[in-house]
This record gives structure tokens, C-alpha cells and sequence, in this order.
């Protein structure tokens, strides 16, 4: 398999920490980006070295902070000056948030799309001119079922995830014809493995939240049922089908990446919904003259 340089944001755990780890062990260079490496997140670069070094594999950690542009360019300017290119990026940064949703400020709604929608803006205007000089790249982005399918008690998360989405696949039409290839790895909800639920941010008008009277504890509860429907399914690959799933993409040939790869073992169907509006969109395009734009392979489409 080619050798790849792939930048993956939201490393420090989870499905990012999954994914640069399966990338480095199939043999890419691997720039795990997080921000302050060298106070919040240290013992997080310090575990990913100590994997680096006993698996033998080209694993970097770099600093990046996906809420600055700033900080984004000086990331990619890094890894240019070190390897001299980039192959592949990952959106995969992201916040959580749970509870009613009109208990949610503004301000907090504003707070995850900065980090869950914005920032993959942020990192795309600063790897897409190297990706267009080369003529060729790879963006891959972590979506969600419920950007699709959608959910109660996360409103401002599954709104950002759809926005996201929605950003990344209409950006995939821009950058085709430059040799940019797009691919939203969609996974279902997964209860471990993750920090994700335990970073999970409240909303801050409590007293709205009070008013919904039980209907918030119904959250505490899903968590079992989710591993109930996983089991039923075969049982969960956990976080790391995720990342194996990402190292499966880019064993792919160029040109015959899917537009979405779904790891969800809830079942839950948003790869039968994505199907249909696959098949709608290219119609709807094919009308427009501009179905070329869609960057999906012909065996496929």
C-alpha cells in the first residue's frame, strides 16, 4: 500500500486516537493533531510517542487548534517543511453536548459549531491550495447517524453534525475536478471507548431544563439499550472499526473511494437514506449539466 502523510485533528482519544493508531500501523506518516501538547494534552503526546516507539511506526504528534486558522496553516506549514507533502487530512475533531435543547444558549450553540463545523473550514483552507498543487488529496471526515437519523436530548450536536455534512459534501463537489477525493466515515453511537459522553457539556439554562420535569433522565438509560441493539447485531466493533475503517479507505485506489463509508452497529439505516439521496442528487445534477462534479466511482454510483 502507498505510503501516505496524513494530518488527523481531535487525536488525544476515541475515534481519533483509533485512527491514527490504525493509520500508523498500516505503515502512513501520522501527524496526531491535538492543541497544548505541551501542558493539557502532554501525557496524551507522551502515550502516543511511547505507541510510536514500541510498534516501530512513524506516529507524530502536532500541535493544532482546530478554533484557529492561525494555528492550522502553521500545522501544515510543519508537516510541508518536514515531509513535503500531504496526502490525507481528517476532520475529526468535535465537542458533545447533551440535554433538552432549549436549555442550550446561544452562545453554546455557537460554541459547538465553531468546534464541530467551522473548524473543518479552518483546516480545509489550509491543506486544499497543497492539495491542488499536487493535483491529488484525500479528505476524510468523522460524520454521525444523526446527521441523517436524527435524535432528542443532543439538539446543538446533531445540528452541527448535520451542518458539517452538509459543508464537507458540498465542498467535495469544488475540489473533485482538482484530484480531491472526499469520504464521511459515518459512525453510530458507541458507549465506550470514547470520551465523548463523559466530556459531554450540560446546557447552561438549567432552570428551562427543570421544566422538562423527567423527561432529561431518559437519557441515563439509552446507554444500556444501545448495547442491547448492539449485542442483537453481532455485538459492537468498538471505537476502533472506526479507525479501521478510515485504514481501509486509503487502501483504496484513488478514484474508487465511496462518498460514505458507515461503521454503525445499531443498524440504524442511514445507509439505505444516503443511497436514496445519492441517486436524487446525481439525477437532480445530471439536469444541471454538473453531474461530473460528483466524485463517486462509476461501478458504484
Amino acid at each position: 500500500m502507498e505510503r501516505k502523510v496524513v494530518l488527523v485533528t481531535g487525536s488525544g482519544s476515541g475515534i481519533g486516537r483509533a485512527i491514527v493508531e490504525s493509520l500508523a500501523l498500516a505503515g502512513h506518516v501520522v501527524y496526531a493533531s491535538m492543541r497544548d501538547i505541551a501542558g493539557r494534552n502532554k501525557a496524551r503526546r507522551e502515550e502516543l510517542a511511547h505507541f510510536s516507539q514500541q510498534n516501530s511506526v512513524d506516529l507524530r504528534v502536532i500541535e493544532l487548534d482546530v478554533l484557529s486558522e492561525i494555528s492550522c496553516k502553521a500545522a501544515v506549514d510543519q508537516i510541508l517543511f518536514e515531509e513535503g507533502r500531504l496526502d490525507v487530512a481528517v476532520n475529526n475533531a468535535g465537542m458533545l453536548m447533551i440535554g433538552m435543547g432549549e436549555a442550550f444558549s446561544p452562545s453554546q450553540l455557537l460554541q459547538i459549531f465553531d468546534t464541530n463545523v467551522v473548524s473543518w473550514l479552518r483546516v480545509n483552507r489550509a491543506v486544499l491550495p497543497v492539495m491542488r498543487r499536487q493535483g491529488r488529496g484525500l479528505l476524510v471526515y468523522t460524520g454521525s447517524t444523526t446527521a441523517k437519523l436524527i435524535e432528542p436530548f443532543m439538539t446543538p450536536y446533531v445540528a452541527s453534525k448535520a451542518a458539517g455534512e452538509a459543508l464537507a459534501e458540498a465542498m467535495s463537489f469544488e475540489v473533485t475536478r482538482f484530484g480531491v477525493e472526499t469520504v464521511i466515515v459515518v459512525p453510530g453511537a458507541f458507549t465506550s471507548g470514547t470520551e465523548h459522553f463523559a466530556d459531554a457539556r450540560g446546557p447552561e439554562t438549567v432552570a428551562v431544563q427543570t421544566q422538562y420535569g423527567d423527561l432529561p433522565n431518559t437519557v441515563f438509560g439509552l446507554g444500556d439499550k444501545l448495547d442491547a441493539i448492539d449485542a442483537a447485531n453481532g455485538g459492537s466493533g468498538g471505537v476502533q472499526a472506526v479507525g479501521d475503517a478510515v485504514r481501509d479507505v486509503l487502501a483504496l485506489p484513488h478514484g474508487e473511494r465511496p462518498s460514505r463509508v458507515f461503521v454503525d452497529f445499531q443498524e440504524k439505516g442511514t445507509d439505505e437514506m444516503h443511497a436514496l439521496t445519492q441517486a436524487k442528487q446525481e439525477e437532480f445534477f445530471t439536469k444541471l449539466g454538473i453531474d461530473g462534479l460528483i466524485s463517486i466511482p462509476k461501478d458504484k454510483r
